[in-house]
């Protein structure tokens, strides 16, 4: 049961800031490809803290296995070696979840960008 609590605080966490959210925290500046390009890139294609390198199906598949939803919380707040946001304050919620999605995609999920409303 306890191991089952720390992705459902973080869960919670991204639910409750998104739904009080500032209309700049929902807005979408680019892709997730452009995200990572600006801002994931530097560790997720070179592995440096044992972030998963993009593509590396083997590295990701236990990521994917925690759903899109669970993975993206954590990864938002921070989770292992990552800062919360990727380091970045200023990128919002949904560009950073289009990122995640495509990050996960690149690397052999199905996950679709998610909308404003599923951010909500």
């Amino acid at each position: 049961m306890l191991p089952l609590i720390r992705p459902l605080l973080a869960l919670s966490f991204l639910v409750a800031q998104a739904a009080h959210a500032q209309p700049a925290l929902l807005k979408v500046h680019g892709s997730g490809e452009q995200v990572y390009k600006k801002v994931c890139v530097a560790c997720h294609d070179t592995g440096i803290a044992h972030a998963p390198k993009v593509g590396d199906r083997e590295a990701w598949a236990p990521l994917i296995a925690e759903g899109q939803d669970v993975l993206t919380g954590h990864a938002w707040v921070g989770v292992r070696a990552m800062p919360a946001r990727g380091g970045s304050a200023d990128l919002s919620l949904a560009d950073f979840s289009r990122a995640v999605a495509y990050m996960a995609r690149s690397s052999g999920a199905n996950w679709q960008d998610p909308d404003t409303k599923l951010l909500l």
